[in-house]
């Protein structure tokens, strides 16, 4: 018996939802075998090359990039600095710390988004994200103070844990960004502007770091990258949009929780990662702490509404 339309369709939602978690949580696993033949300013280059040019390429099919006006593409120019930013930080990042740590740390921009509202938009939170701030920071003190499983470059446990935060305050801001002009633009219009600016960004900046593609021949790292393109970045975040169809935006942003976990359990099975105790507390209230945030703004949100 087929299941009812309602049923059906939830579950749909359910899978929709779990699978780009999965598909994102991927990234760092496939970014450490991209690692392997070239350096992080390339690799995030060549991620981001790839998939802006598969969406440039569907903006046309779908009748060409339209003219947007001199402000928004200097804005969208920013984001994709920004998006830049993020990519190079939390990619550098894991070579000086365990995939654990730097996808965890790098799923806190929703407390820094939360920062910014409160101290330039004047959009004050409530109870929820101090209490978000709080966790947070006792999380980060137990994080960075904690021993991990050895990175592919050891001894520096606190440049990674300070590349990953760099990471999340630059999405932070591409997400500010871009939240001003989401109500008149398409997601495609926005990806295919921001992705290209961050990689025509990076290329000059991974040629001055003497920082070429990996060699032809080296197989493990373009498969890496190319699995970073097509699954994590275009199907990954693309079903995370495709998911605000079925559920709110809190409900999609609380799902990316399971990024770090999903993350930490596949570095555990194909990199034999472990994790300790004060990591594991430290993750924890980490995430708790992006709950609370991602609540508070969805509750100022409401309020203004």
């Amino acid at each position: 018996m087929l299941l009812a339309n309602p049923l059906r369709n939830a579950m749909v939602g359910l899978l929709r939802l779990g699978s780009a978690q999965v598909f994102v949580g991927a990234a760092a696993i496939f970014a450490r075998f991209a690692l392997t033949g070239a350096g992080p300013l390339a690799v995030s280059y060549l991620r981001l090359a790839i998939a802006a040019a598969i969406v440039v390429a569907l903006s046309f099919v779908r009748g060409g990039r339209a003219r947007l006006g001199t402000r928004r593409e200097l804005l969208l120019a920013l984001a994709g600095a920004a998006l830049a930013l993020h990519f190079a930080g939390w990619i550098a990042s894991l070579e000086f710390t365990s995939v654990a740590i730097a996808t965890v740390l790098v799923c806190t921009s929703p407390i820094f988004t939360g920062i910014y509202d409160a101290f330039a938009m004047r959009r004050f939170p409530g109870t929820f994200f101090w209490g978000a701030l709080a966790l947070g920071a006792l999380g980060l003190a137990l994080v960075v103070a904690a021993k991990s499983a050895p990175a592919p470059i050891p001894g520096h446990a606190a440049l990674g844990a300070a590349l990953a935060l760099a990471g999340a305050i630059a999405m932070g801001f591409y997400l500010t960004l871009v939240r001003s002009v989401r109500a008149e633009l398409g997601t495609l219009a926005i990806v295919s502007r921001t992705y290209a600016w961050a990689a025509l960004l990076l290329v000059p900046c991974a040629a001055l770091a003497q920082q070429p593609p990996p060699p032809l021949a080296n197989g493990v790292a373009w498969g890496g990258i190319v699995a970073m393109a097509l699954v994590s970045q275009l199907l990954g975040h693309t079903t995370m949009n495709a998911a605000l169809r079925d559920f709110t935006p809190t409900t999609v942003g609380f799902s990316t929780l399971l990024e770090p976990l999903i993350a930490a359990l596949l570095a555990a099975l194909v990199f034999g990662e472990s994790v300790g105790g004060a990591t594991v507390a430290g993750g924890i209230l980490l995430l708790a702490a992006v709950g609370l945030a991602i609540r508070a703004q969805a509750a100022a949100v409401d309020t203004e509404l």
